[in-house]
């Protein structure tokens, strides 16, 4: 697999080699795994705007994103009136998508109730990791990706696609899709191996 040499000569995703901003990225962020609900409500809501755009949009405006969406805390943001989508759509900040803004607001009501019926975001999400990936970056959806957005449309959520989750679950490490060769992919399989999916416990 072809990879990209980054400035200290070790060999990262090709999609490293996009932007500069990527870079950190993809070192410090992408494909290790994450237990927080508001990072993953967060990731969840950028890859819904990031919808019909590119990630390097998405990651410029990512301040700007939090400060608008008062750091996607799920309450705060599930509290959000009228008022606050005409404010958010004079944000020249961020994505100005009517659809979208919305989205997210009904997305974090959901997630009270995912939160409620599963424990945590967390909880309900890493149920769907997959056992035996695919070789990495070798698609675009997976049969775990297909799954969890079917479980979440049912409890209501939007801009949830099966192509959506799929970039979710490579970003917050519920599959390691880092490339074989990359300097990332030992670091994630070692987060992996130590990383306690919420709702269950070590024996």
């Amino acid at each position: 697999m072809a990879l990209f040499e980054g400035p200290d000569g070790f060999g990262r995703c090709l999609w490293c080699g996009g932007a500069p901003e990527f870079v950190p990225y993809h070192d410090h962020e992408w494909g290790f795994p994450v237990s927080d609900d508001t990072r993953l409500f967060e990731k969840l809501s950028l890859e819904a705007f990031q919808s019909g755009l590119s990630w390097r949009t998405i990651l410029n405006k990512r301040e700007a994103f939090r400060a608008a969406f008062a750091g996607f805390d799920i309450e705060k943001v599930a509290a959000f009136t009228q008022k606050d989508v005409e404010r958010l759509l004079a944000d020249a900040g961020i994505v100005r998508h009517r659809g979208k803004i919305e989205a997210v607001i009904n997305n974090a009501r959901r997630a009270r109730e995912l939160i409620a019926e599963a424990g945590s975001i967390a909880a309900f999400v890493w149920r769907y990791e997959a056992e035996s990936p695919a070789a990495p970056q070798s698609q675009t959806t997976s049969p775990q990706s297909i799954a969890l957005s079917k479980a979440l449309k049912k409890r209501g959520w939007a801009f949830v696609g099966p192509t959506t989750v799929f970039a979710f679950m490579q970003a917050m490490g519920l599959v390691n899709d880092h490339a074989t060769g990359c300097v990332s992919r030992d670091k994630a399989t070692a987060l992996r191996a130590s990383f306690v999916v919420p709702g269950t416990a070590r024996p």
